[in-house]
């Protein structure tokens, strides 16, 4: 026998009935009397390469999720501001048209903070890609902002009793004003959604399963932040289309979120349930139902107005949060990634799918 100074390195050799001709059949616990069964393969433990995530998490910090927060109060603002213009609530309409532009201003630095440099924005401008979500919003953006901008300017300047220094533009300024203003109601629903179709566009496990009901969880998350600053902002004798879209955003929020739960993969769902994701997440839905409770009951009274917004918008804060933070924990780990894979690939069989690319895949 030969002798070799790596013999050391070789792991031990079994030793016993389960080597050579004595080996003894190991499929039954108790020494195979037959009484207990054991599985035959072990349970999988899901791993990749190096402990490497099979998804490559999206490169995203606070940031982002502070412009989807953001970009839905400012969608849902303009659109309110809108119908304060159709119906002569002045208070609304001012209050809806700054808070506008505050949030677009906000969410525009969010944005630029997260892509590093400003220029990196302005070549989102150089084409319309419209198969690209990420090329549509930074149009609709900037088709908001303009309208945005304008219908706010003239509100700040009748609020300084016409004292920007404006000269002969002041009734340019004045005449545009109310298609500026619809102009941002055109873009707002737009841009508080299309946060939504950018993140389910990703290969991101959790928010690639709730494509088809995450736009609609984003439209009413957006409208409990309009309704609840606005109810913040504006005295409760203006503010009755704010309860109504408040009252309407609680259910559509709860019901969305409920279909959309159901309706995805459960286990792609289940970073919606855990961890800081699910705290966020249940905490908003109680808020959404306090302050849509305090809305109905106590609209009316001034301070419960108020209070009734802040719980509205920090739901809708929690809302954006917590399923951005959710789809980051589902591609950091790759049996989010890989057990909907494979029911996706027998859900094909079963239907007769056989003669493609993946389902004969190996």
């Amino acid at each position: 026998m030969s002798t070799s100074e790596y013999d050391s390195l070789r792991p031990p050799e079994r030793t016993g009935p389960g080597r050579g001709g004595n080996r003894q059949r190991t499929g039954r616990r108790g020494g195979g009397d037959g009484s207990r069964e054991m599985p035959m393969v072990p349970e999988a433990e899901f791993g990749s390469y190096y402990g490497r995530p099979v998804v490559k998490p999206a490169p995203w910090g606070h940031e982002v999720g502070a412009y989807l927060f953001l970009g839905g109060l400012t969608g849902g603002s303009g659109l309110l501001a809108a119908g304060a213009q159709l119906t002569g609530r002045t208070k609304l309409r001012r209050n809806a048209r700054l808070s506008a532009l505050a949030a677009v201003a906000l969410g525009a630095i969010a944005l630029v903070m997260d892509l590093g440099r400003p220029e990196r924005f302005l070549n989102m401008m150089r084409t319309l890609k419209l198969t690209s979500p990420m090329s549509l919003g930074s149009w609709i953006l900037s088709s908001f902002s303009a309208g945005a901008g304008i219908a706010a300017a003239s509100e700040i300047d009748r609020m300084t009793g016409e004292r920007l220094p404006l000269g002969p533009l002041r009734p340019v300024l004045r005449a545009v004003e109310g298609p500026a203003g619809f102009q941002a109601a055109l873009f707002g629903p737009p841009l508080a959604v299309y946060t939504a179709v950018l993140l389910a566009d990703t290969a991101t496990p959790t928010w690639n399963a709730a494509h088809e009901d995450l736009p609609f969880v984003f439209v009413s998350s957006a409208s409990l932040a309009a309704s609840g600053l606005a109810m913040i902002t504006t005295p409760v004798s203006e503010a009755g289309p704010a309860r109504k879209l408040a009252v309407l955003g609680v259910l559509g929020d709860v019901v969305a979120m409920k279909v959309m739960e159901r309706r995805m993969d459960p286990v792609a769902a289940e970073p919606l349930h855990h961890g800081d994701p699910g705290r966020m997440l249940r905490w908003s839905e109680r808020l959404a139902l306090a302050g849509g409770l305090g809305t109905l009951l106590g609209g009316r009274h001034r301070v419960v107005a108020a209070l009734s917004g802040l719980a509205l918008m920090a739901s809708s804060a929690l809302t954006r949060f917590g399923v951005f933070e959710a789809g980051k924990e589902s591609a950091r780990h790759p049996r989010y990634t890989i057990e909907p894979q494979k029911r996706r690939l027998a859900a094909r069989r079963a239907a007769g799918v056989t003669g493609d690319s993946i389902t004969t895949a190996g």
